[in-house]
């Protein structure tokens, strides 16, 4: 096309993959270098890291504009996104009409050049000007398809792409009409054409998966989407595989290669033998499910593509295999906003989640709620009458609603695998998720409701493969999946006899099954297994005695794992029951009810937590006598709770009481004794006795490490507890290094999202501040903010604590506004949800006040001073260093209202108190003792304030040669 060679990136949606293909291959033939994801990039490479390398060493972005590719939900959006940023190097080219209202602000201006409604020749020329900006080269460019390609733009067997809008639909074609309301599956069709594309002989691809998962509904976008690259496409129902020699007739008639009296075993074979020597030819055998009867008359040797959708997974030896699975959330959401376009984000999201993303049950969905149903009663009919709303709904593209359908597989396995179906009946009263086969295993001599020899060396695997074959449950190795929605309408086609039989076998599995200690990190990925059976809203387990110690361990897992939710309700229902049952005193109520505690304070409702713990620890003095290792623990509970709302001085009483109990009772090195001693130091610490603080963290994290390895969470958890102590002791390098490391562990440990992992990176921040990497901190923040609210939730304590750190290093950045409105908005809600007297409402109080100050608004910023240090002195004490970082505060601000004798005065006192306490060399002595020194600068007082900085310079000089010398 030009003399000079380029280097192209092609943008574009995924619908209109054979444009690209088809730009890219003549950009190539030309010399040009070309960027094309399906060429050059590989399925699992970095998406964001490639698109910004191609878009950094292109020349240009040929941007190929349609409808498909301004969409919202499109996926390349920040593909286009970045094309606009590289605005002066775009190349648009529009592939359809488009009125200026559907594309994109920033590109709507950009002068385009039409593709739509050209012949190729045309197209070819119009495509060199877009790209030459209208300049002719200097000889005739070589004729197409007399000239081979450069490089690697090659699509199938090395065929040229054809021109997407003048090809149309090939003469030879069957295939009904394309689904408007087609969505997502993006990468799915990608992955399909790619295979398709692969080989130089007749490629097959089967593409599987369950009832309602959506393969016909890709193979018919597959056929429409790339009609134009075929020159026959044939579309067979294959489910009744003895008919296929008839359709193959058929196809050998349109051909005109059909002999009426032949017979159609003759003009199947004689058409098969006709595609050998063909090219550029599709064949959808759809809902073909028996292997061998298709195996004989699958196409050989030529270089056509065939595609069959299967329920039946097994097509090894046959056809390259893609397994389907239900939609992502993403594209569920992306469907149901543009079919329901009155469903907000979060509506969907629940809908989606409650059919499992299963396409055709979206697709129901979208048929009853559009005929007026409210969303809100279709999710309480999906949950009360599944089987009977799931035979509603008009769902085109697909034979049956899903209650129809799987009713029709279950009766075929019924009458030819009653084994198999017997197995599925009881998988459909576990949870959604993966039943490991080894549970059926160990449990089947116990098991009621399966037939057969108990002994039997092959259940349950034998049963399985039916069960895959009919499209009814999902198989890998260890473990089988029902899809959430066949669970349900077995569940309700089943008699509640045969149920309440059924359910018993189900807690007999479940009973037979335990992880481990729910405390250790490396047993969670087989309580997270076990849990999502124990919690599925369906299963009746609360009255089962056996269940009992299984359910209070799978509580205290969530509790640990950072599931307070999952784990509220789960023990909220147990505790109902039980105390009906069993009583209130009794140890597994106590031991529920105790649990409840726990999880309603992690979940961030500290005040709603105390009446559980109070009620729990009562109950336990009176049953089981004070220094039992129960009541101890609750006894620690609420010692915990009561810290937590902000009372130190009493929790303080407390925690120093338990641990002094469990050491006489359990000894020094015992867990329970650990715990107690690494919450008496975060008491110390928050009483301001640093010194003795730092003595018990270093002496339970030497234990700890020591009895439960360096990186059990209780370490931890010491480990980080110490750093926090080492920067209030101002030994800030170093709580940075444990920081570090602490933080690490936690990721890999625990995950970046548990609660004590992002403890730590709270921890980190604040450190890496005090430091001066600001910056570094700032990102740090935000992220850690942005994880707690999605975790947490925006009025948790630990997301206000985030957002409170976040304030101030935006305030330190100089961002004041945004400080301020931070500020504001955290120290409400701190109010509404801790109280105006707790801890850390005052700290947001104390720092809101240093900001009025800075943006000048110095009698706002005093009299919020002034409530703050009166709040602090009555909470925390006249000594604590909260209490004098107030008073620095309001001296500050008095100075700068030239009431230089308050100031100076509350100095002088916070100054002593300073020096008493946390001693002369720490950061918050220094930074009152230089704000004294300025004030007596402004009252006259120059010598005694130079001689007051002069003595803490040497003073300083000397502890450092002491450092020195000690080395």
């Amino acid at each position: 096309m030009t003399d000079a060679t380029q280097q192209f990136f092609i943008s574009y949606a995924g619908p209109d993959r054979p444009w690209a293909e088809w730009v890219g291959w003549y950009l190539e033939e030309a010399g040009h270098r070309v960027i094309l994801d399906v060429w050059d990039w590989r399925a699992g490479d970095n998406f964001v890291h490639h698109m910004d390398h191609a878009l950094e060493t292109a020349d240009a972005v040929v941007a190929l504009f349609s409808k498909s590719y301004f969409a919202p939900e499109r996926w390349t959006q920040e593909e286009w996104t970045a094309a606009v940023a590289r605005r002066d190097h775009v190349i648009p080219l529009a592939l359809e009409p488009l009125t200026t209202a559907e594309v994109h602000p920033l590109l709507a201006a950009k002068l385009r050049k039409d593709l739509h409604g050209l012949d190729e020749t045309t197209a070819l020329a119009t495509l060199r000007e877009a790209v030459n900006g209208g300049t002719r080269p200097t000889s005739p460019p070589p004729f197409p398809g007399t000239t081979p390609a450069n490089g690697s733009a090659t699509t199938s067997n090395g065929m040229k792409p054809r021109l997407p809008s003048t090809t149309g639909q090939p003469d030879v074609w069957n295939v009904r009409r394309r689904n408007p309301d087609f969505s997502g599956r993006e990468a799915e069709i990608a992955q399909l054409r790619d295979g398709l594309l692969s080989g130089q002989q007749a490629v097959v691809r089967a593409l599987h998966g369950m009832g309602g998962v959506g393969k016909t509904q890709i193979a018919l976008e597959y056929a429409h989407r790339f009609a134009g690259q075929y020159d026959v496409v044939w579309w067979i129902d294959a489910e009744q595989d003895d008919q296929l020699p008839v359709h193959y007739t058929e196809l050998a008639d349109r051909l005109g290669i059909a002999k009426p009296e032949a017979g159609s075993e003759h003009n199947a074979r004689a058409l098969l033998q006709h595609l050998r020597t063909e090219q550029r030819w599709l064949i959808i055998l759809d809902n073909a499910e028996n292997r061998e009867q298709i195996d004989p008359w699958l196409p050989e040797g030529s270089s056509g593509h065939v595609v069959i959708t299967s329920r039946n997974p097994d097509w090894r030896g046959i056809a390259h295999q893609t397994g389907l699975d239900v939609f992502s959330r993403p594209d569920s959401v992306s469907y149901l906003r543009t079919q329901i376009p009155s469903i907000t984000s979060e509506e969907a999201d629940l809908l989606a989640r409650d059919v499992g993303d299963l396409p055709l049950a979206l697709a129901q969905a979208v048929g009853v709620i559009g005929s007026g149903m409210t969303i809100g009663r279709y999710l309480q009919l999906l949950t009360t009458n599944t089987a009977r709303i799931l035979e509603e709904g008009d769902a085109p593209g697909y034979p049956a609603p899903l209650a129809a359908a799987v009713d029709i597989a279950t009766a075929g396995l019924e009458s030819d695998h009653p084994d198999a179906a017997a197995l599925l009946r009881l998988g459909a009263f576990f949870g959604p998720d993966p039943i490991p086969t080894r549970w059926l295993e160990s449990a089947r001599s116990r098991l009621s409701t399966i037939p057969g020899d108990p002994g039997d060396l092959m259940w349950p695997h034998a049963a399985l493969q039916p069960l895959s074959r009919y499209g009814l449950a999902r198989l890998d190795h260890e473990t089988f999946q029902i899809h959430r929605l066949t669970q349900a309408v077995l569940r309700d086609h089943t008699g509640p006899e045969e149920a309440q039989r059924i359910r018993r076998d189900v807690a007999t599995v479940l009973s037979s099954t335990d992880p481990g200690n729910p405390e250790v990190p490396d047993t969670w990925p087989a309580w997270a297994a076990l849990a999502s059976h124990l919690i599925a809203h369906h299963a009746d387990l609360t009255h089962r005695p056996e269940l009992r110690p299984i359910l209070l361990k799978t509580a205290l897992f969530l509790i640990r794992s950072g599931q307070p939710r999952s784990a509220l309700s789960l023990t909220t229902s147990l505790r109902t029951v039980w105390t009906r049952e069993l009583g209130p005193d009794h140890p597994d109520t106590l031991s529920c009810t105790q649990y409840v505690g726990h999880a309603t304070a992690d979940g961030g409702d500290v005040l709603g937590a105390l009446p559980f713990v109070e009620d729990t620890l009562a109950r336990r003095r009176r049953v089981l006598g004070d220094d039992h290792p129960d009541t101890l623990h609750s006894a620690n509970d609420l010692a915990a709770t009561t810290s937590r709302l902000g009372k130190y001085p009493e929790a303080h009483t407390m925690y120093e009481d338990t641990l002094r109990r469990r050491r006489h009772i359990l000894g020094d090195d015992h867990p329970d004794t650990l715990q107690s001693a690494q919450n008496f130091a975060i008491a110390l610490n928050r009483a301001g006795d640093y010194a003795e603080a730092r003595r018990m963290d270093e002496d339970t994290l030497r234990r700890r490490r020591h009895i439960l390895g360096d990186d059990h969470p209780d370490t931890l958890q010491s480990a980080h507890s110490l750093a926090i102590t080492l920067h209030d002791v101002g030994e800030t390098e170093e709580a940075r290094r444990m920081d570090e490391d602490t933080h690490a562990r936690r990721r890999r440990v625990l995950g970046d999202d548990h609660p004590n992992t992002l403890d730590s990176a709270h921890s980190l921040a604040i450190t890496l501040h005090s430091l001066g990497e600001t910056e570094k901190a700032h990102r740090m923040q935000e992220d850690t903010l942005r994880r707690r609210r999605h975790i947490l939730g925006d009025d948790h304590p630990s997301t206000l604590q985030s957002a409170h750190s976040l304030a101030i290093t935006l305030h330190n950045l100089g961002e004041t506004e945004k400080a301020h409105r931070m500020q504001e908005d955290t120290l409400r809600r701190r109010r509404h949800i801790l109280g105006d007297d707790h801890p850390n409402t005052l700290q947001s109080a104390h720092n809101l006040a240093i900001t009025l100050h800075k943006l000048g608004e110095t009698e706002k910023a005093r009299r919020t001073d002034e409530d703050t240090l009166a709040r602090r002195r009555r909470v925390l004490g006249d000594d604590h260093p909260d209490t004098l970082e107030s008073a620095h505060s309001l001296a500050i601000t008095l100075h700068q209202l030239r009431r230089y004798a308050e100031a100076a005065q509350l100095l002088e006192e916070a100054r002593n108190r300073l020096r008493r306490t946390v001693g002369d060399d720490h950061a918050r002595t220094v930074a009152v003792t230089e704000s004294l020194a300025r004030t007596w600068t402004a009252m006259g007082k120059r010598f005694a304030a130079q001689r007051l900085l002069t003595g803490q310079r040497k003073q300083a000089k000397r502890r450092l040669d002491r450092k020195k010398k000690r080395r």
